[in-house]
């Protein structure tokens, strides 16, 4: 079973070539970055280190979506640029989907640093995926066929993959929600606070549960990146 990688970028130069080092020791069939239209040497270091680059319109929903229609793999796994994941998490993944009929699923959750802070959100991460409640940092993996089915990730700007993930854990077919760690940065709520961090992405969980829609939640996000 072949796994492509798909990492969408945007701006990443900082940051893409220790995650592309990562990514290709990993194994995997072929690793995809979609670009959103850097202006930074972001291009030009995916290509370099013998990446497929797709580039277009910014916004991670639609790029995901480009990187998705170039893979070839028979199953997709979309990763930030900001997680890792340890030697043999590939093989792990394929093994938690063949021969079993499960769909897709996710890695489990572990933040950067040793803090109560970093204890507590792996803690909260891990038992809440269990509701069908996870994000892009969990690692999204589905065989190619049921992407394509489900019509892959919402053009939103903020929220697609809490939303595919919502379609996905109900899909038919339980998910496999691994114990394999996926090492996750805090760079984000680091920066902006955790009292920010947390009111912000409270905010917007909530204001999309009651129906707000998603293409209006953009601004809300961007006050913590």
């Amino acid at each position: 079973m072949r796994v492509s990688i798909i990492v969408p970028v945007l701006n990443e130069a900082s940051n893409i070539a220790s995650f592309l080092d990562m990514a290709n020791a990993l194994g995997a069939h072929e690793l995809i970055v979609a670009d959103g239209g850097s202006t930074d040497s972001t291009q030009s270091i995916a290509v370099d280190s013998g990446a497929t680059l797709v580039v277009g319109p910014p916004g991670r929903g639609p790029q995901m979506n480009q990187g998705a229609a170039a893979a070839t793999g028979d199953v997709l796994l979309f990763l930030h640029s900001d997680v890792r994941l340890n030697p043999g998490a590939l093989q792990i993944l394929v093994k938690s989907l063949e021969p079993s009929r499960k769909k897709g699923g996710i890695f489990d959750v572990y933040f950067d640093g040793d803090d109560w802070i970093a204890r507590a959100f792996n803690r909260i991460y891990h038992w809440r995926r269990y509701l069908g409640i996870f994000y892009g940092d969990a690692g999204i993996f589905v065989r190619r066929e049921v992407f394509h089915e489900m019509g892959g990730f919402k053009p939103y700007p903020i929220m697609e993959d809490y939303e595919f993930g919502r379609r996905l854990f109900g899909w038919g077919g339980r998910m496999a929600m691994l114990a394999e760690p996926i090492f996750v940065s805090d760079r984000r709520w680091r920066k902006a606070g955790l009292r920010r961090t947390v009111y912000v992405w409270f905010l917007i969980q909530t204001a999309y549960s009651l129906g707000y829609p998603a293409e209006r939640l953009g601004w809300i996000y961007r006050q913590i990146r």
